[in-house]
């Protein structure tokens, strides 16, 4: 039995040998990338001297985490963290759902391509480019505050003020990311059966109508994977943005988890303390993706695994 079993193998792997090597860069470098980097985990749990390297490094156990917890700051960042995942995924999960419903009842072909690629354009911009096209258009210059003066109001310092932040974080991501998350519900409409929309219009039915009990119906899979997904993105608002769009005068409202992160592993060079931050942060991830899942497994019969 395990001769026809290491057979069967060896055939496979004559038969499909092209294709296991098409995919093996793919691996390795996801092993290299992704798995290998896991052990400076250890860190966390030691006080890491660069000079011992980190087998070298004294272990100090749960030191770090305890550090974090006492710190008066902590309460602070991961507040943050959460109302900026919070608005992010209230007010930005359902706008690619809208806009695909949008584009899919739309008749000509030339004006469905043509919204669809302004749409995606704002994906394809960095990140440092988008917020320095914000702090053009909202500087004490810029052309929104030129308005207000026109208009006899007095100038707003959109980037100086803590109340701004957190719409305008959500509200860039929301023009950024609105497209490119229409485009898996625009395949899921495509996977419905043309039949049913064609016996929902001889029946009678609007487009309302047909909107709401077969194009949403036939995208509730869809919508549903991919809310388990960006649920874990509530703890993981990003590094990037926020640390550009932030500055001491907004502190208060634009530190996060990973910006203090920055702060204290980087700039301090508090690696061990700043990798212990980091690890809890990616705990709480899994673990609200965990609960997100199951509760839809529950409810809907539909999850990730």
């Amino acid at each position: 039995m395990e001769r026809r079993r290491g057979a069967g193998w060896l055939r496979e792997l004559r038969l499909s040998g092209n294709l296991y090597l098409m995919v093996l860069p793919g691996v390795l470098g996801f092993l290299l990338f992704n798995y290998v980097p896991m052990y400076g985990i250890i860190i966390a749990f030691k006080q890491y001297d660069l000079i011992l390297g980190f087998d070298g490094s004294p272990w100090v156990g749960l030191k770090h985490f305890q550090s974090f917890f006492a710190d008066p700051y902590a309460v602070r960042v991961v507040k943050n963290t959460l109302l900026l995942g919070l608005y992010s995924l209230v007010f930005g999960f359902w706008p690619p759902i809208l806009l695909a419903l949008l584009l899919n009842e739309l008749t000509s072909k030339w004006w469905k391509k043509f919204f669809q690629s302004v749409s995606y354009l704002p994906h394809f911009i960095a990140m440092v480019v988008v917020v320095g096209m914000m702090m053009e258009l909202l500087g004490a210059n810029g052309p929104v505050n030129l308005l207000l003066g026109s208009l006899g109001m007095e100038p707003i310092a959109f980037f100086n003020e803590s109340s701004y932040f957190r719409t305008l974080f959500v509200g860039s991501g929301i023009w950024q990311g609105i497209g490119w998350g229409s485009i898996l519900y625009l395949a899921a409409l495509t996977g419905i059966d043309p039949e049913l929309y064609e016996a929902s219009y001889m029946d009678g039915a609007n487009r309302f109508r047909r909107i709401w009990h077969i194009s949403l119906p036939g995208m509730l899979p869809t919508i549903t994977i991919l809310f388990i997904l960006h649920a874990s993105d509530v703890i993981n608002v990003g590094f990037e943005k926020a640390y550009l769009m932030s500055n001491p005068a907004i502190y208060e409202v634009g530190d996060v988890i990973q910006t203090y992160v920055y702060r204290r592993g980087i700039i301090d060079r508090n690696f061990s303390y700043a990798t212990a931050v980091g690890l809890l942060n990616s705990v709480a991830a899994f673990l609200i993706l965990y609960v997100t899942n199951r509760a839809s497994r529950a409810l809907k019969q539909n999850s990730l695994w």
